[in-house]
């Protein structure tokens, strides 16, 4: 994917730019080290104000069975993404994938949403942040609805940390479903043209302003039942 000799921050460096000219790295299995550079001609994104949580999840939000964190467990998160279940039976992310990605984290670049039951994570997403842009990469969910409850904190954070832009690469119908659109690769790269060029801070919502903070107010906040 990149040559040896490139130091790590050279490698951050790298991706980073590729994300704001519309590429993204995907492995081609999580045993197969060979890794890709994706640029579709159809791009999902997720309209920040138009996310459309079903009337479960809704329940779910103000019930808030679990406790949502943010960048407390990166690394466990982006693992539990790489594992095959009875539905997903082969995933992108490999330990290039894996490597990378924490690198970003490390870097401030890339964020985690966690979901707890107890001290069990039971689901979860990552993603890279770039300005006002926040790139999905996976989700996963171990309980009923824990992958959208971390959806929905997510986009309640984004909105509230002034960002323009959540993409979702590719659209599911269960993407669909909550709000997601295809757009085509010429709108996709003029909106992400302005919104790597504003800021937004994905940590406003925090009261404490640090990293692996709890809420779930603002979840529920955002989402308030028809």
């Amino acid at each position: 994917m990149f040559p040896a000799q490139l130091s790590r921050a050279d490698r951050v460096d790298a991706l980073l730019r590729a994300y704001r000219s519309g590429f993204f790295p995907m492995g081609e299995g999580r045993r197969n080290p060979v890794v890709r550079w994706v640029n579709p001609e159809l791009r999902g994104i997720l309209p920040l104000m138009e996310f459309n949580p079903s009337r479960s999840l809704r329940r779910s939000l103000r019930r808030m069975p679990y406790k949502v964190t943010v960048d407390k467990s990166f690394r466990q998160v982006i693992q539990q993404c790489a594992e095959v279940t009875q539905i997903r039976t082969e995933t992108w992310i490999n330990g290039e994938i894996i490597d990378l990605y924490t690198d970003l984290y490390s870097h401030g670049k890339a964020h985690s949403v966690e979901c707890w039951a107890g001290d069990d994570l039971v689901g979860g997403l990552y993603g890279v942040s770039i300005g006002a842009a926040f790139f999905g990469e996976s989700m996963f969910s171990r309980r009923p609805d824990t992958s959208k409850v971390a959806l929905a904190h997510l986009v309640t954070r984004l909105i509230a940390g002034g960002y323009l832009l959540l993409d979702v690469q590719f659209i599911t119908e269960h993407l669909r479903r909550l709000g997601a659109v295809e757009i085509s690769r010429e709108d996709y790269l003029g909106r992400l043209g302005l919104a790597v060029s504003k800021a937004a801070d994905f940590h406003w919502l925090d009261s404490t302003g640090g990293k692996g903070s709890t809420s779930t107010s603002g979840c529920a906040s955002a989402f308030d039942p028809e």
